[in-house]
Protein backbone atom coordinates (compact mmCIF):
# COMPACT_ATOMS: atom_id res chain seq x y z
CA UNK A 1 0.00 0.00 0.00
CA UNK A 2 1.34 3.40 -0.95
CA UNK A 3 0.19 4.90 2.36
CA UNK A 4 2.62 2.58 4.15
CA UNK A 5 5.46 4.63 2.68
CA UNK A 6 4.33 7.55 4.84
CA UNK A 7 4.67 5.51 8.05
CA UNK A 8 7.52 6.10 10.50
CA UNK A 9 7.05 3.02 12.67
CA UNK A 10 10.22 2.18 14.58
CA UNK A 11 11.82 5.52 13.67
CA UNK A 12 13.14 8.16 16.07
CA UNK A 13 12.52 11.82 15.18
CA UNK A 14 14.08 14.88 16.79
CA UNK A 15 12.22 18.19 16.47
CA UNK A 16 13.58 21.54 17.63
CA UNK A 17 11.24 24.36 18.61
CA UNK A 18 8.77 21.59 19.41
CA UNK A 19 6.90 23.36 22.21
CA UNK A 20 4.60 25.56 20.16
CA UNK A 21 3.25 26.33 16.72
CA UNK A 22 4.74 24.62 13.69
CA UNK A 23 7.20 22.55 15.71
CA UNK A 24 4.47 21.27 17.97
CA UNK A 25 2.33 20.34 14.98
CA UNK A 26 5.19 18.53 13.28
CA UNK A 27 6.15 16.60 16.42
CA UNK A 28 2.59 15.37 16.94
CA UNK A 29 2.18 14.59 13.24
CA UNK A 30 5.34 12.46 13.14
CA UNK A 31 4.16 10.62 16.24
CA UNK A 32 0.77 9.94 14.63
CA UNK A 33 2.71 8.40 11.74
CA UNK A 34 4.43 6.02 14.16
CA UNK A 35 7.61 7.78 15.27
CA UNK A 36 8.87 8.20 18.80
CA UNK A 37 9.86 11.84 19.21
CA UNK A 38 12.57 13.82 20.98
CA UNK A 39 11.20 17.26 21.83
CA UNK A 40 13.64 20.17 22.09
CA UNK A 41 12.93 23.77 23.10
CA UNK A 42 13.71 26.14 25.95
CA UNK A 43 10.40 26.01 27.83
CA UNK A 44 9.88 22.80 29.75
CA UNK A 45 6.16 23.30 30.39
CA UNK A 46 5.42 23.59 26.67
CA UNK A 47 7.41 20.44 25.92
CA UNK A 48 5.67 18.52 28.68
CA UNK A 49 2.29 19.34 27.11
CA UNK A 50 3.41 18.08 23.71
CA UNK A 51 4.92 14.96 25.28
CA UNK A 52 1.62 14.19 26.99
CA UNK A 53 -0.22 14.42 23.66
CA UNK A 54 2.29 12.13 21.98
CA UNK A 55 2.09 9.58 24.77
CA UNK A 56 -1.71 9.67 24.63
CA UNK A 57 -1.54 8.25 21.08
CA UNK A 58 0.75 5.45 22.18
CA UNK A 59 4.14 6.80 21.15
CA UNK A 60 7.14 7.64 23.30
CA UNK A 61 8.36 11.20 23.87
CA UNK A 62 11.64 12.42 25.32
CA UNK A 63 11.81 16.02 26.56
CA UNK A 64 15.21 17.73 26.34
CA UNK A 65 15.30 21.40 27.32
CA UNK A 66 17.59 22.98 24.74
CA UNK A 67 18.77 26.40 23.66
CA UNK A 68 19.81 25.78 20.05
CA UNK A 69 22.01 28.89 20.16
CA UNK A 70 24.43 27.08 22.49
CA UNK A 71 26.63 24.55 20.72
CA UNK A 72 27.25 22.49 23.85
CA UNK A 73 23.49 22.04 24.25
CA UNK A 74 23.26 20.70 20.70
CA UNK A 75 25.86 18.09 21.62
CA UNK A 76 23.88 17.25 24.73
CA UNK A 77 20.65 17.00 22.72
CA UNK A 78 22.03 14.39 20.33
CA UNK A 79 23.66 12.49 23.17
CA UNK A 80 20.36 12.43 25.09
CA UNK A 81 18.56 11.16 21.98
CA UNK A 82 20.96 8.26 21.58
CA UNK A 83 20.95 7.50 25.30
CA UNK A 84 17.15 7.50 25.41
CA UNK A 85 16.30 5.73 22.15
CA UNK A 86 19.53 4.27 20.78
CA UNK A 87 19.15 5.68 17.28
CA UNK A 88 18.18 8.72 15.25
CA UNK A 89 16.33 8.66 11.92
CA UNK A 90 14.78 12.09 11.41
CA UNK A 91 15.81 15.64 12.34
CA UNK A 92 13.47 18.59 11.90
CA UNK A 93 15.30 21.89 12.31
CA UNK A 94 12.28 24.02 13.16
CA UNK A 95 13.64 26.42 15.80
CA UNK A 96 14.25 29.85 14.28
CA UNK A 97 12.71 33.23 13.62
CA UNK A 98 13.60 36.91 13.71
CA UNK A 99 11.21 39.81 14.16
CA UNK A 100 10.74 42.61 11.61
CA UNK A 101 12.88 45.72 11.72
CA UNK A 102 13.72 48.33 9.08
CA UNK A 103 17.10 47.69 7.48
CA UNK A 104 18.72 50.90 8.72
CA UNK A 105 17.56 50.12 12.26
CA UNK A 106 18.91 46.56 12.17
CA UNK A 107 22.00 46.38 14.35
CA UNK A 108 25.08 44.31 13.69
CA UNK A 109 24.17 42.17 16.72
CA UNK A 110 20.62 41.55 15.48
CA UNK A 111 21.79 40.60 12.00
CA UNK A 112 24.40 38.17 13.29
CA UNK A 113 21.93 36.69 15.80
CA UNK A 114 19.48 36.06 12.95
CA UNK A 115 22.14 34.16 11.06
CA UNK A 116 23.11 32.14 14.12
CA UNK A 117 19.52 31.25 15.02
CA UNK A 118 18.22 30.47 11.54
CA UNK A 119 21.18 28.88 9.74
CA UNK A 120 24.29 28.31 11.89
CA UNK A 121 22.49 26.39 14.63
CA UNK A 122 20.62 24.17 12.15
CA UNK A 123 23.92 23.52 10.39
CA UNK A 124 25.68 22.49 13.58
CA UNK A 125 22.83 20.24 14.65
CA UNK A 126 22.62 18.71 11.18
CA UNK A 127 26.33 17.82 11.35
CA UNK A 128 25.84 16.00 14.62
CA UNK A 129 22.56 14.38 13.60
CA UNK A 130 23.87 13.10 10.26
CA UNK A 131 26.73 11.31 11.99
CA UNK A 132 24.35 9.82 14.56
CA UNK A 133 21.89 8.71 11.84
CA UNK A 134 24.50 6.88 9.83
CA UNK A 135 26.14 5.29 12.86
CA UNK A 136 22.91 4.08 14.48
CA UNK A 137 20.34 3.66 11.70
CA UNK A 138 22.39 3.56 8.50
CA UNK A 139 20.88 6.80 7.23
CA UNK A 140 18.08 9.27 7.73
CA UNK A 141 16.32 12.46 6.75
CA UNK A 142 16.82 16.10 7.72
CA UNK A 143 14.02 18.61 7.19
CA UNK A 144 14.79 22.32 7.59
CA UNK A 145 11.95 24.76 8.17
CA UNK A 146 12.59 27.80 6.00
CA UNK A 147 10.36 30.69 4.92
CA UNK A 148 9.09 32.35 1.76
CA UNK A 149 10.95 35.37 3.14
CA UNK A 150 14.00 33.59 1.75
CA UNK A 151 13.04 34.28 -1.85
CA UNK A 152 10.45 37.10 -1.77
CA UNK A 153 11.37 40.69 -1.03
CA UNK A 154 9.70 41.70 2.24
CA UNK A 155 10.31 45.09 3.80
CA UNK A 156 11.63 45.01 7.39
CA UNK A 157 12.85 41.42 7.07
CA UNK A 158 16.39 41.88 5.73
CA UNK A 159 18.00 39.86 8.54
CA UNK A 160 15.43 37.08 8.57
CA UNK A 161 15.22 36.83 4.79
CA UNK A 162 18.99 36.68 4.39
CA UNK A 163 19.25 33.99 7.06
CA UNK A 164 16.52 31.81 5.56
CA UNK A 165 18.04 32.21 2.08
CA UNK A 166 21.28 30.91 3.56
CA UNK A 167 19.38 28.01 5.13
CA UNK A 168 18.01 27.07 1.71
CA UNK A 169 21.49 27.01 0.19
CA UNK A 170 22.85 25.11 3.17
CA UNK A 171 20.13 22.53 2.57
CA UNK A 172 21.14 22.05 -1.04
CA UNK A 173 24.85 21.84 -0.31
CA UNK A 174 24.45 19.41 2.56
CA UNK A 175 22.17 17.23 0.47
CA UNK A 176 24.87 16.83 -2.19
CA UNK A 177 27.48 15.84 0.37
CA UNK A 178 25.37 13.54 2.55
CA UNK A 179 23.59 11.59 -0.21
CA UNK A 180 22.66 8.82 -0.51
CA UNK A 181 22.62 7.95 3.20
CA UNK A 182 21.07 11.14 4.57
CA UNK A 183 18.49 13.15 2.65
CA UNK A 184 18.31 16.89 3.33
CA UNK A 185 15.34 19.01 2.28
CA UNK A 186 13.57 22.18 3.38
CA UNK A 187 10.06 23.57 3.59
CA UNK A 188 9.66 27.19 2.54
CA UNK A 189 6.69 28.22 4.65
CA UNK A 190 4.20 31.03 4.18
CA UNK A 191 2.06 32.74 6.82
CA UNK A 192 0.90 30.19 9.39
CA UNK A 193 -1.58 30.81 12.20
CA UNK A 194 0.84 30.73 15.13
CA UNK A 195 1.72 33.30 17.79
CA UNK A 196 4.08 34.98 15.35
CA UNK A 197 1.16 35.94 13.11
CA UNK A 198 -1.21 36.97 15.91
CA UNK A 199 -0.63 40.68 15.31
CA UNK A 200 -2.08 40.21 11.82
CA UNK A 201 -4.80 37.67 12.49
CA UNK A 202 -6.27 39.49 15.50
CA UNK A 203 -6.68 42.76 13.57
CA UNK A 204 -9.70 42.67 11.25
CA UNK A 205 -8.20 44.98 8.64
CA UNK A 206 -4.81 43.28 8.58
CA UNK A 207 -6.39 39.83 8.48
CA UNK A 208 -8.56 40.83 5.54
CA UNK A 209 -5.50 42.16 3.70
CA UNK A 210 -3.58 38.97 4.44
CA UNK A 211 -6.40 36.68 3.28
CA UNK A 212 -6.94 38.73 0.12
CA UNK A 213 -3.24 38.38 -0.69
CA UNK A 214 -3.26 34.60 -0.25
CA UNK A 215 -4.70 32.66 -3.20
CA UNK A 216 -5.97 29.84 -0.96
CA UNK A 217 -7.92 32.43 1.05
CA UNK A 218 -6.72 31.52 4.54
CA UNK A 219 -3.59 31.40 6.70
CA UNK A 220 -1.77 28.11 6.97
CA UNK A 221 -2.22 25.81 9.95
CA UNK A 222 0.57 23.89 11.70
CA UNK A 223 -0.93 20.67 10.33
CA UNK A 224 -0.40 21.92 6.78
CA UNK A 225 3.32 22.10 7.48
CA UNK A 226 3.31 18.83 9.42
CA UNK A 227 1.89 16.98 6.40
CA UNK A 228 4.69 18.25 4.17
CA UNK A 229 7.32 17.51 6.82
CA UNK A 230 6.02 13.96 7.14
CA UNK A 231 6.35 13.46 3.39
CA UNK A 232 9.98 14.63 3.36
CA UNK A 233 10.84 12.66 6.50
CA UNK A 234 9.26 9.41 5.38
CA UNK A 235 10.20 6.71 2.86
CA UNK A 236 7.61 8.28 0.53
CA UNK A 237 10.29 10.87 -0.31
CA UNK A 238 13.14 8.36 -0.63
CA UNK A 239 14.13 9.82 -4.03
CA UNK A 240 13.93 13.45 -2.91
CA UNK A 241 16.92 15.40 -1.58
CA UNK A 242 18.32 18.91 -1.90
CA UNK A 243 14.89 20.40 -2.53
CA UNK A 244 13.08 23.41 -1.06
CA UNK A 245 9.34 22.74 -1.12
CA UNK A 246 7.07 25.78 -0.92
CA UNK A 247 4.04 25.39 1.37
CA UNK A 248 2.49 28.82 1.35
CA UNK A 249 -1.14 28.98 0.23
CA UNK A 250 -0.07 29.87 -3.30
CA UNK A 251 1.54 33.27 -2.69
CA UNK A 252 3.96 34.71 -5.24
CA UNK A 253 4.28 38.04 -3.44
CA UNK A 254 4.02 38.94 0.24
CA UNK A 255 0.42 38.66 1.43
CA UNK A 256 1.05 41.62 3.69
CA UNK A 257 3.90 44.11 4.05
CA UNK A 258 5.41 45.78 7.08
CA UNK A 259 5.71 49.54 6.46
CA UNK A 260 9.14 51.12 6.87
CA UNK A 261 10.08 54.80 6.99
CA UNK A 262 11.42 56.26 3.73
CA UNK A 263 15.12 57.06 3.54
CA UNK A 264 15.43 60.83 3.75
CA UNK A 265 18.42 63.16 4.04
CA UNK A 266 19.59 63.70 7.60
CA UNK A 267 18.45 67.00 9.08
Amino acid sequence: MILDLFRLDGRIALVTGAGQGIGRGIAIGLAEAGADVVLAARTRSDLDEVAAQIESIGRRALVVETDVMVTEQLDRLVAATLAGFGRLDVLVNNAGGTGPRPALETSERMFEKALRFNVTSPFLLSQRAARAMVDTAGGGSIVNISSRSSDMVETAFVAYGAAKAALNMMTRNLAAELAPRVRVNALSVGGVATKGLDVVLTDDALRAEFVAGTPMGRPGEPQDIACAALYLASPAASWVTGKVLQVDGGVEAPAISVPVPPLEPAT
